[in-house]
């Protein structure tokens, strides 16, 4: 439900299966439970799976705003071929590799704001339920045992292709040679590898071994999610085979009609134009990206751009280090609303606007319009540009409202300035996950970074404004504006506010 108690708007979203945005529709009135394609933890994240875990969690939080309670559910790829083979070249258990890297992979994700799921699932504490399924299939005539392998027969699943939009023939045709001669087909994929040594194994009917990547996430759909659920997500580059071979062998056990009812994909991040990925070598880690403009910064630049939009990342060198210069603009972006949010805290905190009020009554109509564009965008398939745009729009009302105000009852804009700080904080928190955190922080801890950046002393800008308080203490005017000079010539700003002096670093 909705704050006002009312069932939540309709949803239209972009459906990748049927190739069009359609009404989103969930097994549940008000309730939307989603699974998204999880880590494969054998190394440390990069920031492209940072971009699609972001993306998927700002559809969450959108859902969740809008008044839908949610059900998220992201798995981790703890058996793999690999991790065995990252564990196999550090002597390293492949269990205990993979919950190291799954723990920082969290921790990454943590520091950009993504929410925790509700459930995370491991293919080794799962093992059960997908021999449960592949037992299923086999018992369906949809999958077949060779020589301790279990492989699924494509060619019983007439409508393989659908997702990706291509034929069995077609793949039968483009399909490489295979080496191993006991599958019917080389189209057939491993949903059971037998044993080997140095690898993990578990038992099952048909033989010791492990899982198949693809088998995993239908079976653990089924147990934390049931046989339909409402939204699949994942990277484009996840369609096929992945989440073909998903469909594949979740309605080849529960029959036509089960599994998800939508897919969602988010757009590749690039750098020059080619994917980022770890087998190309042109991936930049997470702690690198969150410390060159903080954290929120890159979760600013990926709300900027619609989640299905491919997004090239620039990335250029400067004295010896990468400089990220989309993630400065959103950074700067940033300082902007956290300025705007500081500078109604002390108008507030001044009495300008009694902290008691929460802008209800006769507000000045740019004060009015936050909340329903940010509706109408995300109902619209996520479209967080225009929700970030909507958020700026609010932000230079509020800023006129600071700067100027003539002409409109003292009354009208204290309730206007208390409407729009609200709204800033409700739907940049709220969906977007940001300016979530105090305004004093944040600049302060961006001052420093920026003056770090340029080298300038930060103990000695404050030496100089604290004498520049005492000059103007002492009226003596001519010294307070020769040390303004000085410090205006180190590249600092000084700004005179209702709490004293202040400084930030020009740009």
């Amino acid at each position: 439900m909705t704050r006002d108690g009312a069932a939540p708007p309709a949803v239209r979203i972009y459906d990748s299966f049927r190739r069009q945005k359609v009404p989103l529709e969930t097994v549940e009135p008000g309730a939307v439970s989603m699974y998204l394609c999880g880590p494969t933890t054998y190394d440390a994240a990069h920031i492209g799976h940072a971009y699609s875990a972001i993306c998927f969690d700002v559809i969450r939080r959108s859902l969740m705003w809008l008044g839908y309670r949610v059900r998220f559910v992201r798995n981790v790829t703890d058996v793999d071929d690999k991790i065995i083979a990252r564990a196999n070249q550090t002597g390293e258990p492949a269990l205990a590799l993979s919950a190291r890297y799954a723990e920082d992979y969290n921790r990454d994700m943590a520091c950009f704001g993504v929410l925790p799921p509700d459930v995370e699932p491991l293919v080794s504490t799962h093992i059960a339920d997908i021999v449960a399924l592949i037992e299923r299939l086999i018992a369906r005539g949809m999958a077949y045992e060779a020589g301790g392998d279990v492989y699924f027969q494509v060619d019983r699943f007439p409508a393989y292709g659908r997702l990706s939009g291509q034929s069995i023939d077609e793949l039968r045709s483009g399909a490489r040679v295979e080496v191993d001669e006991r599958k019917r087909a080389a189209v057939d994929f491993a949903l059971w590898k037998a044993a080997k040594p140095g690898e993990p194994s578990w038992s099952a009917p048909w033989g010791a071994g492990r899982p198949g990547w693809h088998i995993e996430c239908s079976a653990m759909v089924a147990r934390h999610l049931g046989e339909v659920f409402d939204i699949h997500g994942g990277g484009k580059d996840l369609i096929f085979p992945h989440h073909e071979n998903e469909i594949a062998q979740s309605q080849g056990a529960f029959g036509e009609g089960t599994f998800a009812r939508h897919w969602a994909h988010n757009g590749f991040l690039n750098l020059a134009g080619e994917k980022m990925s770890k087998s190309l070598g042109n991936v930049f880690s997470c702690p690198q990206v969150a410390s060159a403009a903080g954290p929120e910064a890159m979760r600013m630049f990926v709300v900027s751009h619609h989640y299905r939009s491919p997004v090239n990342f620039e990335v250029s060198s400067e004295d010896g280090r990468a400089v990220f210069r989309d993630l400065e603009a959103a950074d700067r972006r940033l300082d902007y609303f956290y300025t705007t949010l500081r500078r109604l805290g002390d108008v507030a905190a001044a009495g300008g606007a009694a902290s008691a009020d929460d802008g209800e009554g006769e507000v000045v109509p740019e004060a009015k319009l936050l909340v329903p564009a940010a509706i109408e965008a995300l109902t619209d398939d996520f479209n967080t540009p225009v929700v970030v745009a909507a958020l700026g729009e609010a932000a230079r009302a509020a800023n006129k409202l600071l700067d100027e105000g003539k002409g409109i009852a003292k009354a009208v804009r204290r309730r206007s300035l208390a409407r729009l700080g609200r709204d800033l904080r409700d739907v940049a928190s709220g969906a977007l996950g940001l300016l979530a955190g105090e305004p004093a922080p944040f600049l302060e801890l961006r001052r420093e970074r920026l003056a770090a950046r340029r080298g300038i002393d930060v103990d000695e800008v404050e030496r100089l404004l604290g004498e520049r308080a005492q000059a103007r203490a002492d009226r003596d005017f001519a010294r307070a504006d020769a040390l303004r000079d000085t410090l205006q010539g180190w590249g600092v700003e000084v700004l005179d506010t209702p709490r004293g002096a202040d400084w930030r670093v020009a740009e």
